[in-house]
């Protein structure tokens, strides 16, 4: 039949041409063509992808609507063919994730064609990677949910969230997805009644959404919607965590994995309800069920939500979220979901700079644990006896505790088990260390995509075959594939180490993390 060729964008171009090219085995297998083949009837009308070697792509697929600050809706139904061959809109926000403005030690070194995406309030769209559509398999489905807290961020602002290489190895279907953020999807508006009586968590309200797309269509695509995995890094890991303790998302998915974003508390609606109150009238409106906010700009919300420190994050309104404010052990509804769930070894650490000498550490040390430096030094060396010295001042603590924290409920849980990691893996060729989202490109099966922040070596390629090995046996079975990595107990305290060689530890840094909480 006949074919046509997507055009492809200027900035693409650009960039592929100047890139260094990783092995052959990680590029794309052929031409990117599209046509009939590469359409699918969902639901609500058909759509064309294109496919890109091997794997069928589907971008900016509408799976829902919703009027500002309502809850959203279904989609409307349209005639003809909808071409899906580009990513959609992500929710308005001021910044992006783009490190590259301060050059700092998480500059990962992209320039800004990354992120210089499209905003509009209807940004319930979604991206799906999959190997065929016409075989009749059943696939494993991963659902990814992107990070920049629960203010900013996309689910394509950065380069290995490109689901295609994952899709390829694992033979499995990869759906990345944007929903409301910020003060359009975390405002607590439930106190102005009337209306508003459901618009509270739309963030999460719009994932949920796209649980039930994925459930009613992805069978079109190969997917199994019985076999589906949710799983987040940063806010998005916090997001996952939340989708854990709502009814509504119940039975919509399998396993999920929570990466350097576990929490066990939510928002207390006594203080978010009067939040929203305050917000309205920070705008100049009388709160009610018959307030208009439709007239103001994103801009305008923005600057009244932080006036009155409002649409943080997931609240425990106790329906769409039944956790309480205040609880910290894992939802019972999802008592029967195994997680995998961990942090990076360095985090959001690297904030300063030391030349590595016991005087630099020790100075830097004194400055948090002051008296405590010395006992805090020798903690940190029975936990990590083959680490350099300057390591003591690098090394997280805080999202490694939230991560033991969400194992442990879990486990006392007694439903399916929970598998725990610490993230170590370092690039040579940079200061990043193993930093906040050093793993993402791993897990992705995208070094060749995010070059400059894993250093693109083949000791890097190597380290991609082991760590998205992991996700995508959990991702297919619930269990991470390594005979030696036990579900985490309280009792056995293990966490399994990821670098070049990976291995068990058990209890190794109980007391290290003690000095999180001073």
């Amino acid at each position: 039949m006949k074919k046509t060729f997507i055009l492809v964008s200027l900035a693409a171009l650009l960039c592929a041409a100047c890139a260094p090219k990783g092995p052959e085995k990680y590029l794309a297998d052929g031409a990117i063509t599209a046509g009939e083949d590469t359409r699918v009837e969902t639901t609500y009308g058909t759509i064309e992808g294109y496919l890109d070697g091997s794997i069928y792509t589907f971008k900016g697929i509408r799976y829902a609507k919703a009027e500002r600050f309502m809850p959203p809706q279904a989609p409307d139904r349209w005639e003809g063919v909808r071409q899906c061959k580009l990513y959609g809109p992500q929710t308005p926000q001021t910044e992006t994730l783009n490190y590259n403005d301060g050059n700092t030690q998480t500059d990962y070194g992209f320039g800004n064609q990354f992120f210089l995406e499209p905003m509009d309030e209807a940004c319930q769209v979604l991206n799906v990677w999959t190997p065929s559509l016409t075989d009749g398999k059943k696939r494993p489905v991963f659902l990814w949910i992107h990070g920049g807290g629960y203010s900013s961020g996309s689910g394509h602002d950065l380069p290995c969230y490109e689901g295609r290489a994952l899709a390829q190895k694992g033979d499995i279907v990869v759906v990345n997805i944007n929903h409301r953020l910020n003060v359009l999807g975390y405002l607590d508006l439930t106190g102005l009644g009337g209306k508003y009586a459901q618009s509270v968590n739309l963030g999460q309200q719009d994932i949920v959404k796209a649980l039930e797309w994925v459930r009613d269509n992805i069978s079109r695509f190969g997917g199994d919607p019985a076999a589906v995995t949710i799983g987040g890094q940063s806010g998005g890991g916090g997001k996952v965590s939340a989708l854990l303790a709502m009814p509504s998302a119940h039975g919509l998915f399998r396993h999920a994995i929570v990466q350097s974003g576990s929490f066990l508390r939510v928002a207390d609606p006594e203080q978010t309800r009067p939040q929203g109150i305050a917000f309205v009238e920070a705008l100049g409106v009388k709160p009610g069920p018959d307030a208009d906010l439709s007239r103001f700009t994103y801009e305008e919300l923005l600057a009244a939500s932080r006036k009155v420190r409002a649409g943080a994050g997931p609240v425990g309104d106790g329906t769409v979220i039944t956790l309480k404010p205040g609880d910290t052990e894992a939802p019972e509804i999802s008592r029967d979901i195994p997680l995998l769930v961990g942090t990076n070894f360095n985090e959001f650490t690297f904030d300063v700079d030391i030349d590595g000498s016991e005087e630099a550490v020790r100075e830097q040390l004194s400055r948090r644990y002051g008296e405590e430096t010395d006992a805090f030094l020798e903690t940190f060396r029975a936990a990590y006896p083959d680490a350099p010295l300057k390591d003591a001042v690098y090394a997280d603590l805080n999202f490694r505790s939230g991560a033991v924290r969400q194992a442990a409920a879990k486990a006392r849980q007694g439903g399916a088990p929970a598998y725990l990691y610490l993230f170590t893996w370092m690039p040579a060729e940079n200061a990043l260390g193993a930093s906040h989202g050093m793993e993402l490109p791993f897990m992705f099966n995208n070094v060749q995509n995010m070059r400059e922040m894993t250093g693109g070596t083949d000791r890097a390629y190597k380290f991609q075959e082991t760590v998205s090995d992991i996700w995508l046996s959990f991702i297919k079975t619930g269990t991470p594939g390594l005979a030696e990595w036990e579900p985490y107990s309280e009792e056995n305290g293990l966490t399994m180490i990821l670098d070049d060689k990976c291995r068990a530890a058990r209890h190794h840094d109980d007391e290290l993390l003690g000095f999180s909480a001073r």
